[in-house]
């Protein structure tokens, strides 16, 4: 499907500049960065569909970990410990 894109001067200018340090045209420069954009946004979109499934799991069940217990395990572990796993329970 053809398309048509309208870029500000500077903004070509900017695209022509990365795509000659790149040794690439103006033209794929801009199918990849419209690629990795697409990629991302298809990532964050996953992301936070799966964020909304364990939420709504969560909140069905009335399980999950608390927030203290998580951020004290991800410090020990951030620090190089290996602390135990904290264990999922009934939150009020």
């Amino acid at each position: 499907m053809p398309v048509s894109l309208r870029l500000p001067e500077a903004v070509k200018k900017r695209v022509a500049r990365r795509a000659r340090a790149q040794q690439t045209t103006a033209h794929a420069f801009m199918l990849e960065a419209i690629h990795e954009k697409l990629e991302a946004a298809e990532a964050r979109a996953t992301f936070h569909a799966e964020a909304g499934r364990r939420l709504a799991r969560m909140k069905r069940s009335g399980a999950g970990i608390p927030a203290d217990l998580v951020f004290d395990y991800l410090l020990a572990r951030a620090r190089g410990r290996k602390p135990v796993r904290p264990k999922t329970r009934k939150i009020a």
